[in-house]
């Protein structure tokens, strides 16, 4: 290796050598395969211009003769040889920079190429080529090396300096570009790219946190502190207790915390923490005790799920909206009976990983196909995408190429092209015609996983990679409009457009002011107070014999109405759907809150004169999940878990938990505060049932009232404990409960995550916390909107990016 001298974090090649890693780049090669995108990025000064060849600067190719790609120097200018579906295996035609381009100095080169072909080489931060190379990368060897300095064959070297080399499975936006080039030290100094990640905050969330959290949070948080000690918020725990600070920064065996576990002195009277985990907690502390965050929230880091990836088949919603935009065929009602029902999980129907499939599906999604096909004109539905009618292979290779990459929302891969392919073979070979062969095409392509799944590549090297611009539109028209991506946005994703944010930021736009888009956010709210209960809903006839069963209906659409008119008319922050003074009824449901009726049909009152009135909380839909009792610990947990964003465990096991019916001088809450006060009960009961106390005076079905049926005076003052807070907020009547509510931070969070989790359609993880808290920040930035929210979380790496699942070794 005499020709090559690595000093300072500069390669210098002096001579012919060649430099190749040891094994094939089958990652970069996957990578790249996955987002159909790649950039290659130089810092590099050529020690002459008379080399040609050309003379190979990077490279991933098995000789002169066969490569993925190659950057190379032809004299003064630079030579790209890219291999597509659409160039040779050698790369041919190749993508070359203007002439004398380059001088014998330090110079920034960037070639970059989108998912759609769009090719474009920069030059110290000025673009200096563009082109296009249409084409996938299918066709790619993940046998090739990766080489540097020379062909893998000997026979193309190249002498100079490199500064940096690097190749990105993502294109590079211009801004990207100078960025780069901009951010480089001005003498442009030998190793000075490299850049150091400080890993601290990141190892307290995902490794302290935790373990704050599970071991530590019970006896030392904002409420209890024992001690005087608070671990809960950051500048308390810093701060220290009553015995001194507990945690000295780069000095754990001085540090008290540290001590007193090192011990097992803490945690009192529980297990004693692992030998790891203490090994954990004195690195953090000696690293310099970095907290990242300034509260730590038992609900995000007491259950630590493992972050994963599920496949995500449509729902019976997202089915019929996608049959409906793809062939404008409504099978609504069908589906409706013939696909078995979504069940909930987590809160929602799309939960991901309980989206099964059984054999009911499988002959269900065949009898579908079926009908669907039946109620489309196959002949005018191929001429959509072309005019010959011809069963000639050529023919019929593009009308399913581009049929296929409607239907099933990206290209085919060539097998997937051969297999729809041998289904008109077949069909011809039978004596068909060209309409039963795009029948039996459609039939096919409708029961394909790639139609009743959301399917992505997730194979990578277990971190977040970018999803591609395929990937990235149906991920986007399904959580905006929850349905498939049109023809504009499967466009932008052809172009390679969608990896730029401005790009994506006016398809959000565009996509919201669609129907689709109000239709997606109703589910929402169906889906987040599961209003759909209502239709089973059968009170006691005896206690409540004015009650109509076409009440639960109006209850149901008094709900759905009022979201839509607060987040789509007015457009204002979801937070105001505690305490909004407005609603809308059917006379009949007037007549139920005791409000005078404004009109036949569903009319908008308003309800500012009408304090027992005003917020989602007070809609009989909401306050029905109690049951005929007015359940406190239904209605508590509601409020704790679904806008408090906490949480408390299960009751223990044999536990008694029939509920104690009221009685003279014993109303829901005189039970409710013996409990609170109990020992066996209170710990838990003491965080939930006190929420409910301002909703002492609705009954079961919603009907406010002063006295119970003993007489009993119903009271609707309390107060509320938030989150993080030492201290309870007191309030004196629920319409100033609603307030508190509708002001508070944590709550408004609480619906930034309970919109995201719906919109992804996948539990939120520990490895999301960031992500979310972030979306919440640009969301309560811009107003706090439903429409500010969905926005910030398409922005989001959540959306931009997936977690990928380490390629198994072979």
């Amino acid at each position: 290796m005499s020709q090559v001298k690595l000093r300072d974090g500069v390669l210098t090649i002096r001579g012919a050598t060649k430099i190749t890693s040891n094994i094939a780049a089958k990652r970069l090669v996957k990578a790249i395969q996955r987002t159909g995108a790649v950039t290659i990025e130089v810092w590099m000064q050529p020690k002459t211009l008379q080399q040609d060849g050309p003379a190979r600067i990077v490279t991933l190719s098995r000789d002169s003769g066969a490569r993925n790609f190659t950057l190379g120097q032809e004299n003064a200018s630079l030579q790209v040889r890219l291999r597509t579906s659409k160039t040779s295996m050698n790369g041919i035609p190749a993508v070359t920079s203007k002439s004398r381009i380059l001088k014998e100095e330090l110079t920034h080169v960037v070639y970059t190429r989108d998912s759609g072909g769009n090719v474009s080489i920069y030059v110290n931060g000025r673009l200096n080529q563009r082109e296009r190379v249409l084409g996938d990368f299918s066709g790619w060897n993940d046998q090739y090396r990766l080489g540097i300095g020379n062909e893998l064959s000997g026979d193309r070297p190249w002498v100079g300096d490199l500064h940096w080399v690097a190749v990105y499975s993502r294109a590079w936006r211009p801004s990207d570009v100078t960025a780069r080039y901009a951010n480089a030290p001005a003498d442009r100094s030998p190793g000075s790219l490299a850049v150091a990640v400080d890993t601290r905050p990141k190892f307290f969330e995902t490794k302290i946190a935790p373990i704050l959290s599970n071991h530590c949070l019970e006896c030392h948080d904002s409420v209890s502190h024992e001690g005087g000690l608070d671990l809960s918020h950051k500048d308390m725990a810093l701060r220290g207790g009553d015995a001194g600070k507990a945690i000295i920064a780069g000095q754990a065996t001085k540090s008290l915390l540290w001590r007193s576990i090192d011990s097992n002195e803490m945690p009192h009277n529980r297990p004693a923490l692992t030998g790891n985990q203490k090994q954990l907690l004195k690195k953090w502390i000696d690293d310099g005790a970095v907290w990242s965050v300034d509260f730590v929230d038992p609900a995000i880091y007491r259950h630590v799920r493992q972050a994963g990836n599920w496949v995500q088949r449509l729902t019976i919603s997202e089915y019929v909206a996608t049959v409906k935009a793809i062939f404008d065929v409504d099978i609504s009602k069908e589906a409706m009976k013939s696909l078995p029902k979504d069940q909930r999980a987590d809160g929602f129907r799309n939960t991901a990983y309980n989206l099964n499939v059984d054999l009911k599906h499988v002959e269900a999604y065949a009898q579908m196909a079926a009908l669907i096909v039946g109620q489309v004109d196959a002949v005018q539905f191929a001429g959509r995408f072309g005019k010959s009618k011809k069963l000639t292979d050529d023919n019929m290779r593009r009308l399913i190429s581009d049929i296929g990459k409607w239907v099933l929302r990206a290209p085919l891969t060539e097998q997937e092209l051969a297999l729809y392919r041998g289904i008109s073979t077949t069909v011809v070979s039978a004596g068909g015609d060209f309409a039963e062969a795009v029948e039996m095409i459609l039939e096919g392509m409708l029961q394909s996983p790639r139609f009743l799944y959301r399917i992505e590549n997730q194979l990578g090297d277990g971190t977040r990679w970018p999803v591609n611009d395929y990937e990235l539109a149906s991920r986007i028209s399904f959580i905006v409009c929850g349905s498939a991506p049109d023809d504009i946005l499967l466009r932008a994703a052809e172009s390679g457009q969608l990896s730029d944010s401005e790009e994506l930021r006016l398809q959000v736009k565009r996509l919201l002011k669609s129907r689709k888009a109000r239709a997606q956010s109703e589910q929402f709210i169906i889906q987040w107070l599961n209003l759909d209960r209502l239709g089973n809903m059968r009170p006691d006839r005896k206690r409540f014999p004015d009650w109509q069963d076409s009440l639960a209906g109006d209850m149901r659409q008094e709900t759905i109405e009022f979201f839509l008119d607060l987040v789509w008319e007015q457009k204002r922050p979801l937070s105001d759907l505690l305490n909004a003074q407005f609603t809308h009824l059917t006379p009949q449901l007037a007549k139920h809150y005791e409000i005078t009726e404004a009109g036949a049909g569903m009319q908008r009152y308003d309800l500012s004169d009408i304090p027992s009135r005003g917020g989602l909380l007070t809609h009989a839909s909401v306050l029905t999940m109690g049951g005929d009792d007015a359940s406190m610990v239904t209605r508590g947990l509601f409020l704790l878990s679904d806008l408090l964003f906490s949480e408390v465990g299960d009751p223990p096991p044999g536990l008694d938990i029939t509920p104690v019916p009221t009685s003279p001088g014993k109303t829901h809450r005189v039970i409710a505060t013996q409990r609170v006060q109990s020992e066996a009960c209170g710990g838990c009961h003491s965080r939930f049932e006190p929420l409910a106390f301002g909703l002492e005076r609705y009954n079961g079905i919603g009907v406010f009232q002063t006295v119970d049926q003993h007489g009993n005076e119903l009271r609707q003052d309390g107060e509320i404990l938030f989150p993080g807070d030492a201290k309870s907020t007191s309030y004196k009547t629920s319409a100033e409960m609603m307030d508190l509510l509708a002001g508070s931070d944590r709550v408004k969070e609480c619906l930034t995550r309970k919109v995201t989790q719906f919109l992804l359609g996948r539990p939120l993880n520990l490895s999301d916390a960031a992500s979310v808290r972030k979306v919440h920040e640009v969301s309560q930035k811009n107003d706090g909107t439903y429409q500010s929210l969905v926005t910030a979380i398409v922005l989001s790496d959540l959306v931009r990016t997936t977690q990928t699942e380490p390629e198994p070794e072979h």
